[in-house]
């Protein structure tokens, strides 16, 4: 797939015990269907050939020889398929027998893996039968004559030859659930791609533990993760299978199939943000860089563009990407990030031995939200709520809507409101500098600006306190602040805040208000919410906001989703524009926007922050709350003079 996805499929086909015959039939049918739906990738369960629960039938003869003719069985009749296929078998040389995983590819057997770890506790006795192969290294296996030389090993990466980011390591069950895991040496060996084949029986509770065990492992190796588990196809003398299959990449689940279905579930990996996230966490390096472990890897031509395929892009890419989209998960989220904003400000306060907080309250979002967590953040330190100063300060473009909202949030918080008009200060230095008051362009905007940052700044003198910035991480993005204006503070609470989560944190006070009772709480916040953002600097249209925020630099939902991909990840304009549009037009039932504005407002966002970055390098303090940050002493560093030429020539090119 294109722009660094790579389709993987994990199949349970249904296993009838030691019947390899129609077995082998499942197996088949189900790389067939997988295949045909974009699978790069197919992985199956433990022993799926036989099936896990055949005992000591394991030590058959009939059943060891039988379990080989039908993998060469598989491997032939798949061999127009041009995707790796991963199943599970018992194999036997002169000493022992092996719990494998055999590696198929364009109608060969091009690997065996052995199992690493045999469990002989509770209900598994498979040390009975099989013997553990750790650290065992690439050596050849005699599989029959028709495979006399087969790659053996633990440590085996299958590798796509023209794209070294698709590299696929081989573990096995019971493998991942001990402490060191051949699956670490994998990757950091460079499998950027986890297989597991799995045979995991199913008591309550377990499938949550192994949930988490499979996210867990995904995240610390920061790698895609296939755990391929056997189904209710299986003996249930004492055991029962619940074919219970997770996919997940980097700790987030992808993919899950239901309990006691045989089923075919897939997952598009994105293999360039794993690449990415390694190269970001430089200590993943350093673990590389002690491995001592070999590793044979296995060079085939997989990745082209496949002509046979009926699969489109599935992967659900969220709108909002730094908003959780469940209702539950979304609002334990902002009362988290609520306390990390008001525990950060709170030991700023403390620190400082400051009694007194000054917020300039325009009655918009972020001037509210940074008003509510300096409430919280007093009541952490027990300090009274009269000490918050709240100052409004109508001017030019002031309307009443947004001037009272601010008075009734002020009286509602009992925080100390003032209000000190500056339309006369500002003309007269309008006069000073020789400004047109009919003139409305950026010196008549900016003036207005300074002015504010000028008085909260005194007063905060006055009175021994902090001026709270209230300035979010879009703004300071796109550069939307006025220098030495809006752009300053001594503390600034929501400067790791995006603009669309700030929505959902003034939200959810919005929602406490009004089940504490507190209507009047309530119904003021819930009208700043439906408020259009504005820096209401320009004279209003009648009693109406002339001055529109997203009109002017585009719609800040577009912004924070690329502001996401290209802090979080790296990617290029190419690989976000094809993202965007999967967000906000494939996905919907009635698309958001067409591709000739996603384009419009991906550009001036390029534009917009590479210019912006010298209001960025001398940003003020404030509390980390999420992975995507842009303060100059933490996650981003960036000369203020680099040129964005290379990423507005890729994002002006694009095709829409």
């Amino acid at each position: 797939m294109k722009h660094g996805f790579f389709r993987a499929a994990s199949a349970t086909p249904q296993v009838t015990v030691a019947d390899t015959l129609s077995n082998t039939a499942s197996i088949i049918e189900c790389a067939e269907q997988a295949y045909k739906n974009g699978a790069e990738l197919i992985v199956f369960p433990e022993l799926c050939i036989t099936g896990y629960t055949c005992s000591d039938l394991f030590l058959q003869d009939k059943l060891k020889q039988a379990a080989i003719e039908s993998l060469e069985q598989i491997a032939s009749k798949t061999e127009t398929l041009k995707a790796v296929i991963i199943v599970g078998l018992p194999v036997a040389d002169q000493t022992a027998l092996y719990n494998v995983a055999a590696v198929l590819y364009g109608g060969k057997i091009i690997a065996i893996v052995p199992k690493s770890f045999m469990p002989n506790y509770a209900e598994f006795y498979e040390r009975r039968h099989f013997r553990p192969c750790y650290n065992v290294k690439g050596s050849e296996f005699f599989l029959s004559e028709k495979n006399p030389k087969v790659p053996f090993g633990t440590n085996i990466l299958i590798q796509d030859e023209s794209n070294p980011l698709i590299s696929i390591g081989i573990e096995i069950c019971e493998d991942l659930w001990v402490p060191l895991s051949p699956s670490t040496q994998a990757a950091l060996a460079g499998a950027t791609v986890i297989a597991n084949l799995s045979a995991s029986n199913e008591i309550i509770g377990k499938a949550n533990y192994r949930r988490t065990l499979v996210s867990a492992q995904s995240a610390k190796l920061c790698s895609a993760y296939i755990y391929s588990n056997a189904g209710n196809g299986e003996s249930t003398t004492d055991l029962v299978f619940s074919g219970h299959s997770i996919m997940a990449e980097n700790g987030s689940l992808l993919a899950e199939s239901k309990l006691f279905e045989s089923s075919v579930i897939y997952a598009d990996f994105d293999l360039e943000r794993i690449s990415h996230e390694r190269q970001r966490m430089t200590t993943f390096a350093d673990c590389a860089s002690n491995l001592e472990k070999d590793f044979v890897k296995i060079r085939i031509p997989l990745s082209s563009d496949r002509k046979d395929s009926t699969a489109s892009f599935t992967r659900k890419i969220a709108r909002f990407p730094f908003v959780p989209q469940g209702t539950k998960e979304r609002s334990e989220r902002c009362h988290d990030v609520i306390e990390l904003q008001a525990q950060g400000l709170a030991k700023r306060l403390r620190h400082t031995k400051a009694r007194t907080a000054v917020i300039g309250l325009s009655g918009g979002l972020d001037s509210t939200l940074a008003l509510l967590v300096t409430r919280r953040a007093f009541d952490i330190c027990g300090l009274s709520p009269d000490g918050i100063k709240a100052i409004t300060m109508p001017c030019f473009g002031t309307t009443d809507r947004t001037y009272n909202n601010a008075c009734i949030l002020a009286n509602e918080t009992n925080a100390t409101l003032q209000e000190i008009p500056i339309a006369e200060t500002v003309r007269q230095h309008f006069r000073d500098i020789g400004q047109d008051e009919n003139v409305h362009d950026v010196t008549y905007e900016n003036c207005q600006a300074r002015e504010r940052t000028q008085i909260l700044m005194d007063i905060a003198n006055k009175f021994g306190g902090l001026v709270i910035g209230t300035g979010d991480l879009s703004e300071q993005a796109l550069g939307w602040a006025t220098y030495n204006g809006d752009h300053m503070s001594m503390y600034g609470v929501n400067g790791s805040i995006p603009k669309t989560l700030v929505r959902y944190l003034v939200q959810w006070f919005a929602d406490e208000a009004k089940s504490n009772g507190n209507e009047r709480q309530a119904n003021v916040l819930y009208d700043i919410l439906d408020t259009p953002v504005s820096p209401e600097l320009l004279p209003p249209d009648g009693k109406n906001i002339a001055q529109k925020t997203e009109s002017i630099v585009g719609p800040y939902e577009l912004h924070d989703f690329f502001l996401y991909y290209v802090l979080r990840f790296g990617f290029s304009p190419k690989k976000i524009f094809f993202l965007a549009k999967r967000a906000f037009i494939e996905q919907e039932e009635r698309p958001v926007y067409d591709t000739e504005t996603i384009k419009k407002w991906l550009v001036s966002f390029y534009r917009r922050f590479f210019a912006q970055q010298f209001k960025r390098s001398c940003m003020p303090d404030g509390a980390k709350v999420g992975t995507v940050n842009l303060s100059p002493r933490g996650d981003w560093r960036m000369p203020s003079d680099a040129s964005a030429a290379v990423w507005l020539k890729e994002a002006e090119e694009l095709k829409c």
